[in-house]
């Protein structure tokens, strides 16, 4: 179908359930035919669109290589993908849901380690006196570089993290963390806290659009926002 609009939205958690509230309150009601598994939904008072439930980092792949038109998701998972990427989507709308900090933990007990400064100074004493480098696990590898390296920090490695990234400093695999955070509890829970001047990006849920489809979406997204 020429004119169909496919939105991708997020397939589960917090992200999913804004993203449907949004829809309702302005009046669109999504229906779909399978239960709870099911990745298709359509709009009620919309035929000439298609939902398909994706995960959140995943919309924002296919919002740049332009096979879906629209989607929500996080302000973080845009930033920390390509520029290139970024360069094809464009944000329509920040929303009022998903909110969360990208934030530089350390463990309680550093308690001369206050500021970023201080977190120079640690890297630089990691790698004369115990010649290796100050390691940061994250699943943020780009938004980390690119904080860590605007505020002069240099002598750092990052180490991948595929969940839980808090258990990583106690568990020997790095000294500090960034990671998202919306209440701090779970930093807190795990003898981790924000530096004071640690905070690497306030996130949100956004409406997304492929900036191809700019012309196409103008009439919905009128109804929209």
């Amino acid at each position: 179908m020429k004119n169909l609009i496919t939105i991708g939205l997020p397939s589960k958690g917090r992200l999913k359930e804004g993203s449907i509230s949004f829809f309702k309150k302005n009046n669109f009601k999504l229906t779909s035919n399978g239960g709870e598994r099911n990745y298709f939904a359509q709009i009620e008072n919309l035929p000439d669109s298609k939902i398909i439930y994706l995960h959140a980092k995943e919309i924002i792949q296919r919002l740049g290589d332009g096979t879906i038109d629209m989607g929500i998701s996080g302000l973080d998972l845009l930033k920390e993908s390509s520029i290139n990427l970024q360069k094809k989507i464009e944000i329509k709308k920040k929303l009022d849901f998903g909110v969360a900090d990208v934030v530089v933990a350390i463990p309680n007990d550093w308690i001369d380690v206050q500021t970023i400064a201080d977190l120079e100074e640690i890297s630089f004493v990691f790698r004369d006196k115990k010649n290796t480098r100050l390691r940061v696990a994250t699943k943020y590898p780009n938004l980390t570089n690119n904080f860590l390296v605007s505020k002069g920090i240099t002598q750092y490695k990052l180490v991948s993290s595929l969940g839980a990234t808090e258990t990583y400093p106690f568990i020997g695999s790095s000294e500090i963390i960034t990671d998202i955070t919306s209440t701090g509890k779970t930093l807190k829970d795990n003898n981790l806290r924000v530096l004071k001047d640690g905070f690497i990006l306030n996130s949100q849920a956004c409406l997304l659009i492929s900036k191809k489809k700019a012309a196409t979406l103008r009439p919905f997204l009128n109804l929209l926002i």
